[in-house]
């Protein structure tokens, strides 16, 4: 097993034995950039560490059992009226049915309708003390239920940000060099441990670093093609994996009372609320009927063809991330027949992809974020792009936008390379907006995913403190948020790639944002 690194290890070696162009003053004022984001870097895992749970365990049944835990209605009527709350309080115990003495449970709290295909999530806070309060707005009329789901107990909690701090293995990468007509393949990622050469792919400003081993008489250059696969490596003990087996992962909490009924009252009243622009709070909100509808800010209307098409006319939108925003391309384009795929040449299902309607000036493409990109596919990297460079590339105007997002492929790796990725994107935006102020950024959020997925390389529980950062680092920028966590959640869509309505309801949000 190999010792935790820190972001100073990673400092030291990307910057061992290199140097920077430049005259002395530049260099210097680079040095003192680099200094300040690895403060920021340390900072921000430092405030991590201290709201995840730290705590071990001998015993599984001294974990929190969700079958012997408890919620109750702490402000129980025969009614209640939209706009209302529902204050669960939540109090959990172990299998052999003692009382927790600590938080840090991973927690999935949900109101929904079915029969009006509504849904919202639950804002839970932790008292640290086994007590939990859970407090649902009540958004629409009709009979509401609650479901509360323990995904993971603290202890799994623990042990999993524990694990994710110790190593890259988890992920085997192999690349495709050309030589001549004949393929070679070298494994690659982010640590070799080799004595061999090794192909060096650097972002010197960014301090972002991936490496191939050199394969024999063909140059670097030649790297065309990469993919990769699970490796056999796990960073849990035997007991902490037995708290992830499947039939302990989103186990629901027992409730002392049903379904509630909701009206609309006389006195509830339906505040106008001004449209979501960029710069406004996080428009979390709920789910009725299938569409979304924020809490914070009002949609504005594209219920038709043409609403869409003056929406979208002479826009130029780049959609830079994973495949959770090339879903948006191709709902787009079965909903505006219009736009038409253009073939760039590229081969495989993460090419970039490019849509267009000449009549209207609309230009829509995306493009995945560069390393680590996770799957078992070959896919070529000559275009392989970081974000922060792909944004700096941009001319931008008012009728320019970019869609940012990140997350589903850094849930393997150690959390610092998120983290610097987002200052990197950051950075990015801020000269983005110096040059043109004009263009609208919008950072989508990450979808929860498959709640059986393999926890411990791809589960929500890697991406629930990537969220919480992601919103951290972009708060007081001048972008739109898309809630993707939260509309998930409200959704109950438990797939990292959700059905057609929710991607259109997502994009409906970047339209408004956008018109």
């Amino acid at each position: 097993m190999q010792p935790e690194e820190t972001e100073e290890d990673f400092g030291r070696t990307f910057t061992e034995n290199r140097t920077c162009p430049g005259d002395k003053s530049d260099l210097s004022m680079a040095r003192a950039q680099q200094r300040q984001k690895e403060r920021e870097i340390g900072e921000i895992l430092k405030k991590l560490d201290q709201r995840m749970p730290n705590v071990t365990f001998r015993n599984v049944n001294t974990t929190t059992s969700a079958k012997n835990s408890k919620a109750a209605l702490l402000n129980l009527k025969d009614s209640y009226c939209v706009g209302d709350h529902l204050m669960v309080r939540l109090d959990v115990y172990d299998h052999l049915g003692k009382r927790k003495a600590y938080g840090g449970d991973f927690l999935r709290a949900r109101a929904y309708s079915s029969s009006l295909k509504a849904g919202a999530s639950g804002l839970i806070e932790d008292y640290g003390n086994g007590t939990y309060l859970v407090n649902f707005t009540l958004f629409w009329e009709g009979d509401v239920r609650v479901s509360i789901l323990l995904i993971h107990p603290s202890e799994g909690v623990s042990a999993m940000w524990a694990a994710r701090k110790k190593g890259y293995d988890k992920i085997a990468f192999t690349g495709g060099f050309l030589n001549g007509t004949a393929a070679v393949f070298t494994p690659c990622g982010f640590r070799i441990p080799t004595e061999k050469e090794l192909c060096e792919y650097l972002d010197e400003r960014d301090r972002e670093a991936f490496y191939c081993v050199k394969p024999k008489d063909v140059p670097c250059e030649a790297f065309i093609h990469l993919k990769s696969n699970n490796k056999p490596v796990s960073y849990l003990t035997a007991l902490e994996s037995s708290l992830f087996h499947r039939n302990n992962i989103g186990v629901e909490i027992p409730r002392t009372f049903g379904d509630v009924r909701v009206s609309s009252c006389n006195g509830s009243k339906t505040q106008t609320q001004e449209k979501c622009r960029t710069g406004s709070p996080l428009p979390s909100g709920y789910v009725l009927q299938n569409a979304w509808h924020p809490d914070f800010c009002s949609l504005a209307d594209f219920s038709t063809m043409d609403k869409i098409h003056t929406c979208l006319k002479r826009k130029i939108i780049y959609l830079l991330g994973d495949s959770t925003l090339r879903q948006w391309i191709y709902v787009l384009a079965e909903k505006v027949t219009t736009l038409k795929f253009f073939d760039s040449h590229g081969t495989g299902v993460f090419r970039t992809h490019l849509i267009m309607d000449p009549e209207w000036n609309t230009f829509v493409q995306w493009k995945r974020h560069g390393h680590p990109f996770v799957t078992m596919k070959f896919y070529s990297v000559k275009d392989n792009d970081y974000v922060s460079r792909a944004i700096d590339r941009v001319d931008g105007d008012e009728d320019t936008a970019i869609v940012v997002t990140l997350g589903q492929h850094f849930r393997p790796f150690p959390m610092h390379m998120f983290v610097r990725r987002l200052l990197n994107v950051r950075e990015a935006i801020r000269r983005l907006h110096l040059r043109s102020p004009g263009t609208r950024v919008i950072i989508k959020g990450e979808n929860i995913r498959e709640m059986h997925i393999d926890p411990e390389r791809l589960g929500d529980v890697n991406g629930y403190p990537q969220n919480l950062v992601t919103r951290d680092i972009f708060r007081g920028l001048n972008v739109g948020f898309i809630d993707g966590w939260d509309m998930t959640i409200a959704y109950g869509t438990d797939t990292v790639h959700p059905p057609s309505h929710v991607v259109w309801s997502q994009i409906v949000m970047l339209l408004t944002y956008i018109c």
